[in-house]
């Protein structure tokens, strides 16, 4: 029992998460509150949108929080002196001045404590068969490569994401390599590629990511660890994956601070143990040979509660 009373005396440890929220299912704050709570953390959350159910559904219905509002809220924080942060993390923004606002929430948040990480997911877009497209209003690239970026820590885009942040393509791992190194340059000290259409060397089954971390020493040398990660394909499209992955990814490089290695093995391993146990259970309840719909792909977050807790390492990575 030494270790479950050494886990207790742990400091408290809080994050503000902006996200979006739905009222059934698992994206945005849904997919990223219970893992971190699971894994010890104290979240707070504002829901940058309130909605029945994720948009990959026929219908859906609610509400948008707009940065007027978003200001209001912290203000409550502020005036409570209850506005002090280890980590902020966000994902899925179609507003700019949303975004903005939140850039400067996370400025004054890092006066308030110098040593708050903010973890961003730059949601933009996708490659589908090779080809990119963004899902977000255009004008939200810019704010995110000069305002966002800059002031991040920890950025997970995929592959799409880091070609769009950079200018630059990836063709090669090299390449990818090179795009890591120049999105470092902008900011953020840990980067990871979530996916991309690089080749794997496992195979055609196995989808590449890639992460880097980047220290500056006390004597101002500077080390880099890199390292690539193979996980199996899952045939089916899952709504949140990105939501999970960030938030994951924040507690185990939490629990992990100089060990990239270590942090994305047991983050991709959970996400594995998930995504498995999601589409099983989606097949059952869809019956032979139909096609499991959006309803019953949502994520099994609650049943994977021991594998997010302690995942079990099943995909190993490889230090470049």
């Amino acid at each position: 029992r030494a270790g479950a009373r050494g886990a207790a005396m742990e400091p408290e440890c809080r994050v503000l998460s902006i996200q979006s929220h739905v009222v059934r299912g698992y994206v945005g704050n849904k997919a990223a509150t219970f893992p971190l709570q699971v894994l010890g953390f104290e979240v707070d959350t504002v829901n940058s949108v309130q909605f029945s159910n994720h948009t990959g559904y026929a219908h859906w219905k609610g509400q948008v929080l707009n940065s007027d509002e978003l200001h209001e809220l912290y203000e409550g924080l502020k005036l409570n002196k209850v506005n002090r942060y280890d980590y902020v993390l966000t994902g899925y923004t179609r507003d700019t001045s949303f975004l903005a606002m939140v850039v400067d929430i996370v400025q004054e948040l890092k006066q308030q404590n110098p040593n708050l990480v903010y973890v961003c997911d730059p949601v933009m877009g996708d490659k589908w068969n090779g080809e990119g497209s963004m899902y977000v209003p255009k004008d939200l690239l810019p704010v995110y490569r000069d305002k966002v970026v800059p002031v991040a820590d920890i950025i997970t885009p995929n592959q799409f994401e880091a070609e769009l942040l950079t200018g630059r393509k990836i063709y090669t791992e090299k390449d990818a390599l090179e795009v890591m190194d120049m999105l470092h340059a902008m900011g953020p000290e840990t980067v990871v590629i979530t996916s991309s259409d690089l080749q794997a060397p496992l195979g055609n089954d196995y989808l590449i990511a890639l992460g880097s971390h980047r220290k500056t020493k006390a004597d101002g040398t500077r080390i880099t660890q890199r390292i690539r990660m193979e996980s199996p394909k899952v045939d089916a499209v899952f709504v949140g994956t990105g939501d999970l992955f960030a938030a994951m990814l924040l507690a185990w490089t939490h629990k992990h601070p100089n060990n990239l290695k270590v942090a994305c093995e047991k983050t991709v391993s959970a996400m594995q143990h998930v995504l498995q146990r999601t589409i099983k259970s989606a097949k059952v309840q869809a019956g032979e040979g139909n096609k499991p719909n959006s309803a019953q792909l949502e994520l099994r977050m609650v049943q994977s509660k021991k594998d997010i807790e302690n995942p079990e390492i099943i995909v190993k990575a490889t230090v470049l």
